[in-house]
């Protein structure tokens, strides 16, 4: 009886393991799905608007906005105050989005194909990746960094744009809106707010 009782134990195990498993989700294939679900949300049976609500479904499931947005505000998130944290929070996470989607909304069949993955550590990946080249445009390199500490739900933490960090470049944006304000960050909060509106 403690036998089969054990064996109903072993066989439990084992399924709940291979149910982990195949949770687990590879960085290059959560990138190629990613745009192509992208590029079918750019397909041109939708109207714009419709595209743009699609984008932000979108980026808001596979982009690590909160990550995002508490890097690019650097070393002035050390020295505000949790309520100012948290407006942050969400002025970024409507910027990010209004600003991907109307951005990404212009284009036409994006045809984007992934290349090769590198694990960089236990949290992070670069899938490297191009944007296929058309009459209309030339190919394009994009990597893709992806955070991955939980492997069942990667995210996207920054986009890599032949060699531009679009993060870092959307950290020193920031940084010289806070700067040429005397360090306030009311003014970057109202450059977001603007935006948004």
């Amino acid at each position: 009886m403690k036998s089969k009782k054990f064996l109903i134990f072993f066989f439990i195990v084992i399924n709940l393991a291979s149910v982990n498993y195949s949770y687990s989700i590879e960085p290059d294939v959560f990138v190629q799905s990613t745009v192509n679900r992208a590029s079918e949300a750019l397909n041109n049976k939708y109207s714009k608007k419709e595209k743009i609500e699609k984008l932000k479904k979108i980026a808001s499931e596979t982009v690590d906005i909160r990550g995002i947005g508490f890097y690019t505000l650097g070393a002035y998130r050390k020295s505000i105050s949790e309520s100012e944290k948290k407006e942050y929070e969400i002025l970024f996470e409507k910027y990010f989005l209004k600003s991907f989607a109307s951005r990404l909304a212009e284009y036409s069949n994006p045809e984007i194909e992934v290349i090769s993955k590198k694990k960089l550590n236990d949290n992070y990946t670069m899938v490297s990746s191009k944007l296929v080249p058309t009459e209309q445009r030339p190919e394009v390199k994009i990597d893709w960094r992806i955070y991955t500490k939980k492997p069942q739900n990667p995210l996207i933490r920054d986009l890599i744009i032949e060699g531009l960090s679009l993060a870092r470049t959307q950290k020193e944006e920031f940084s010289s809106i806070i700067q040429s304000n005397d360090g306030d960050i009311n003014a970057l909060f109202d450059t977001l707010r603007s935006f948004i509106k």
